[in-house]
Parts: structure tokens; C-alpha cells; sequence
């Protein structure tokens, strides 16, 4: 059902002028909204504003209403909408107390829609990662590239409202805070001296806040965030690069003076800006730091809460017991399961004893981990099926650090690790066998119906690609296992280091797995892989659609067309289709 919404009086902005304009004034809301979780009757809306406000969402004949919290001194909404029709999209305004400040009169782009998710329709899900936050001009686009999500926004402009993803998964790296762009830098060096560490890095809450303003504030992304439902999950530069990967990487950085800050500052951050909207709202009722704002909205306080002190002295918690807090979670999208797994945060570190994932956390993985859907996608910022040679060469460097080799190779292992980011998901064998045997007996149906596929999406590697393992290498009956990558959105691979992987892939892979296989130090990896697509090196956003039991993935990019600068047009890098086998049923009925 469509709302007739009114728009303030402001000066209009057109189509040409957006293309050119790096934010919209939307005062006093700073940044927002952002659609974040859609069930098939609820909605989650973010909205970031300059004071002290109660905000509300119009739509649909309603009106949700709450008020603003605090945080080192920016104000927030998590407006939880309610009682909603399944498939039933409805445009929606946004207002600042009396003041409506979206949609914004006179600027040419569609109206923001809520649409709820529709379980009769065929899931589309679109996934990326890693994007850096520069300028859209000719010299932003040669030191970047083209960002693959503004492009999409703007082709999605063009679009009936019915083509828009169902989500959009952000696998990681939504900001760098260690490579941070001009714009932030000039912000940085307006508080502070940046001769002294962390430098041109970010220190704290402040400078997070405002480096995701920068990182959402222009129009296009702006409305594309603020119609199509978005969920994320952390990677390394969202706090810094190698996070958490080893017990030596995290002692070093705890001995620097600024660390403290800065790790309390983007835990603290992510939870606003990233986390409490990947949450359902029954989830978000049954997080700790949301019962607090739930609880002073209850007391009837006419002021909004500060949440400074509390959100700090959490983010300093989980940051030292991991165990403590959960950042997964699951999304349910009909005959389709979405894991989105913390593969950062979650790591044990401990020499000996090294796991991707902590122990509470992989028993909790362990149980999302069952059949009885269509579909079953498992979202981590890191790839879990390298390119080959690149997952030998990982293994192998977990056996030197651990001291297969003696001391001084677990050493020079160590630096290897930090130097290369050898930390993936091959990094962590005892990780990724676990995991590697929980796929293995849902795709069989072991653990509820078999799935047609079980699907790992992921980012991080600045490249994009299809993985598979064999069918006739499964049991009977199998579904399909698959990891589907796109990285980057944006911050393309230096030339030399797309070189080296197209090496790794042809040249290596064969020796070292020759050296694995004579090694008394190392167990060869009981399963096989092949790329079966790939790698590509644009700038990339991909969807995929799920078409009954078979996949189809698509990866898109920006290019400019006439010189068009500010106006990329959307291309197909590559469409590649998942064959739907005959049913598992039907297979395991007749293997037997």
C-alpha cells in the first residue's frame, strides 16, 4: 500500500546535482535512516541525529515513535516498527521531534520504502565487502576505483521497487580505521596532533562517529541504505589491520598507550552503528546494553539516556572476554538460513590451543548449523575455502608458529603471519576442519533435511571467486557446498599482488602440496576444492537468487560510459548459475 507523504520545503536538489553532491542537509538528522532488520511483520529503522529528540517513523497509516539516546555525544534511534504485512511495501518519512526531515522535497530520487519480507517470493540476496570511504571524482575513482555499491544504488534507482534485494550482507571492512581517507584525516588533525600515535588513525568514539557519517553520507548509498535492509559483520579494518590474529598481535597492540581507546571506541561503535541493527527485535529485547535503553524508555524519563559510560565499560569487557557477548547471529529468510558468523572477536589465541572461534562460540555455530531448509548460507568475513595453493601456504605457516620447526622458524612464522595476513580461516586448521565436517553432514542430511546447497559467503581478500568441492567427493545424496566471494566494494588489489595470486593458483599449489604430504609435521586436508569461476579483480557487489533448488550469482561492477565521472552505469562481471541437482531426497533414495 503506498502513503502519501508530504516533504518539507528545502531547495531542490536534482538528479545532476546529486551526482556531484557529497551528502544531502538533512538537519537535524545526521545521518540515517538506515533500514536495517526486516521480518515478515516487523522493521528495524536507525536514525543518527544532532540532539536530544524523539524520532518517528510515518508510514503504512501509522506512526512508531521513540527517543534518542546518547553516546560520547551523538544522539541515536532504533525505532522498532511493528504489526506489519507480509510483502506489503509502504513508503515511509522520517521525523525529528514535529520538524520531517526525509524524505528531503525537490531531491530526485525514489521514495524510501519499507517492504516487509515475503516468504512466497524467491529470496535475493545481494553480499560484499571491504569499501573505503573516497571522494566519487575522477581522482577519487583513479586512487579507488568505482564504488561498486554507489553504482548499484544508482541502477536500483531505476528499478521497480519489486527487483530490490530481500538484504544486503556487508561481509566486513564497512570502514577502514587505519587507512583513513582525506576527508577524515582533515577532522582528525582539527582535535588533535597527529604526530603522535595513533597518527592519521582513528583514536576513539569520536572519530568513529564521524568516520561512518563520511562512509554513509552520500545521496545515492544514503537511499539505497534506507530502502533495502541491510545486516553486517565486523572484519580487521574495521578496528585494524591483523585484528586478532595471534596471542603476539595482541600483546603488542595492548602495550601501545592508545590501544585502549581505540579498541573501546569501535566495539562501542560497531554495537551503534553495525550490530544492534542486525538484530530481530526479539533478539534485540534479549540484548543487554538494548534492555538498558528499553528500560529508560519504560521509567517514563523525559530525557533521553547516556549510554556512554555503560556502552564503554561493555566494549572493554568483550574485548578482554570474548565468551562474554555474541556478535552472530542468524537470519531466517523463508526456505533460506543466513549464519552471519564473528570469525574477528570470537578467535582463541591462546599457543597451542589456537581456534577461529572460541569455544561458546562453536558450539553456538554448531548449532545453527542443521539442514531443514532449501538453502543454508553461512556469512563470514573470510573466505573459508581459499584459493588452493593460498590455503597450503596458510597451513603451513600455523605449523611454523606453532613450533613445528623449532623456535626460530616460529619466529620468522610469525612475522610471515602479520607481513601477509596469514590468518584466514586455513590459519586455524582445527577451525576449519570442525567446520569443514558440520557442512559435510548438513549438505548429507545428518543433521535435519539436506539442503540443496550450503553456501559460504564471504569478502576480505580483495578478489572475487567461485569455490566448490566436488560432488562425486561427498556422500550420497549430497547437497552442494560452495563459497562464493566478493571483495572488494571497493579498494581494488594493487597490480603486483594480483600477479602473485594468479601464481599461487597456477604455480604452487602442486609443490606444496607434495611438501604437506612427505611432512611429518602436518596432516594433509582430508577434502578438495576447485575454483570453479575466477578470481576477478573489480570493484564488485554481488547478488544472489535463489531460483528453487539451484543458485544464480551475479557480480557487478561501476564503469563510466562518455566520460561521466559522477554517473557510473552498472555492469555484469560475471553471472554464474549453481545447476540444481535432482532432489537429496531423490539422490539418497536411489544411491541406497
Amino acid at each position: 500500500m503506498a502513503t502519501n507523504i508530504t516533504t518539507p520545503d528545502s531547495p531542490p536538489l536534482s538528479r545532476d546535482e546529486l551526482l556531484v553532491a557529497g551528502s544531502i542537509d538533512t538537519s537535524p538528522m545526521i545521518l540515517g535512516p538506515l533500514l536495517r532488520r526486516v521480518t515478515e511483520t516487523g522493521a528495524t529503522v536507525w536514525v543518527q541525529t544532532e540532539r536530544d529528540a524523539i524520532v518517528h517513523i510515518k508510514g503504512a497509516g501509522r506512526t512508531w515513535s521513540t527517543r534518542t539516546f546518547a553516546v560520547h555525544g551523538s544522539h541515536y534511534a532504533i525505532v522498532l516498527l511493528d504489526g506489519l504485512e507480509p510483502g506489503q511495501s509502504f513508503e515511509y518519512a522520517v521525523l525529528i521531534d514535529d520538524e520531517q526531515v526525509w524524505p528531503v522535497a525537490g531531491v530526485d530520487l525514489p521514495p524510501s520504502t519499507i517492504t516487509p519480507f515475503n516468504p512466497e517470493r524467491p529470496t535475493r540476496l545481494t553480499f560484499g565487502s571491504c569499501r573505503t570511504s573516497e571522494p566519487h571524482d575522477k581522482a577519487g575513482n583513479a586512487h579507488a576505483g568505482i564504488d561498486a555499491m554507489r553504482a548499484f544504488a544508482m541502477e536500483l534507482t531505476t528499478r521497480d521497487p519489486s527487483d530490490y534485494p530481500d538484504l544486503i550482507a556487508f561481509l566486513g571492512d564497512q570502514v577502514y580505521a587505519d587507512e583513513t581517507p582525506d576527508a577524515m584525516r582533515e577532522f582528525i588533525e582539527s582535535r588533535r596532533d597527529v604526530s603522535e600515535d595513533p597518527g592519521t588513525e582513528l583514536k576513539d568514539y569520536v572519530e568513529y562517529a564521524h568516520l561512518y557519517d563520511i562512509a554513509w553520507s552520500e545521496p545515492f548509498n544514503r537511499w539505497l541504505l534506507s530502502t533495502v535492509p541491510t545486516v553486517m559483520i565486523f572484519d580487521d579494518h574495521d578496528v585494524r589491520d591483523d585484528w586478532n590474529t595471534s596471542l603476539e598481535w595482541r600483546q603488542e597492540m595492548e602495550s601501545k598507550p592508545w590501544w585502549h581507546e581505540r579498541i573501546v571506541g569501535a566495539l562501542a561503535s560497531y554495537w551503534v552503528y553495525q550490530h544492534a541493527g542486525n538484530l530481530s527485535q526479539d533478539q534485540l529485547r534479549e540484548d543487554e546494553i538494548y534492555q538498558l535503553i528499553a528500560a529508560h524508555a519504560a521509567s517514563g524519563a523525559d530525557t533521553e539516556l547516556d549510554l556512554t559510560g555503560a556502552l564503554d565499560e561493555f566494549a572493554e569487557r568483550v574485548d578482554q572476554k570474548p565468551d562474554d557477548y555474541r556478535w552472530s547471529y542468524t537470519v531466517e529468510l523463508g526456505d533460506t538460513r543466513l549464519i552471519m558468523v564473528d570469525s574477528r572477536a570470537a578467535r582463541d589465541v591462546t599457543p597451542g590451543a589456537r581456534k577461529m572461534l572460541d569455544t561458546a562460540e562453536e558450539r553456538w555455530l554448531e548449532s545453527q548449523m542443521v539442514g531443514d531448509v532449501d538453502h543454508l548460507f553461512i556469512g563470514t568475513s573470510l573466505p573459508f575455502l581459499l584459493i588452493p595453493g593460498l590455503h597450503d601456504i596458510e597451513a603451513i605457516n600455523e605449523a611454523m608458529t606453532s613450533g613445528a620447526w623449532g623456535k626460530a622458524v616460529a619466529n620468522a612464522g610469525e612475522k610471515l603471519r602479520q607481513a601477509f595476513d596469514l590468518e584466514h580461516w586455513a590459519a586455524f586448521q582445527h577451525g576449519f576442519r570442525h567446520l569443514f565436517e558440520q557442512a559435510i553432514a548438513v549438505a548429507s542430511g545428518t543433521r535435519g533435511r539436506a539442503p540443496y546447497t550450503v553456501t559460504f559467503l564471504s569478502g576480505d581478500v580483495h578478489n572475487s571467486y567461485v569455490a566448490e568441492v566436488p560432488t562425486d567427493e561427498l556422500p550420497p545424496g549430497s547437497g552442494r557446498i560452495v563459497q562464493a566471494v566478493c571483495s572488494p566494494i571497493r579498494n581494488p588489489m594493487p597490480l603486483p599482488m594480483r600477479m602473485l595470486m594468479a601464481h599461487i593458483t597456477t604455480r604452487v599449489k602442486k609443490p606444496l602440496d607434495r611438501f604437506i604430504a612427505r611432512s611429518k609435521k602436518m596432516s594433509p586436508t582430508p577434502w578438495h576444492w576447485v575454483l570453479t569461476q575466477g578470481p576477478w579483480f573489480d570493484n564488485n557487489i554481488a547478488t544472489v537468487d535463489v531460483e528453487g533448488p539451484r543458485l544464480r550469482l551475479s557480480w557487478m561492477a561501476g564503469e563510466i560510459v562518455d566520460d561521466r565521472t559522477q554517473e557510473p552505469r552498472l555492469r555484469t562481471v560475471a553471472d554464474v548459475s549453481i545447476p540444481s541437482l535432482e532432489s537429496p531426497a531423490t539422490r539418497l533414495a536411489r544411491s541406497s
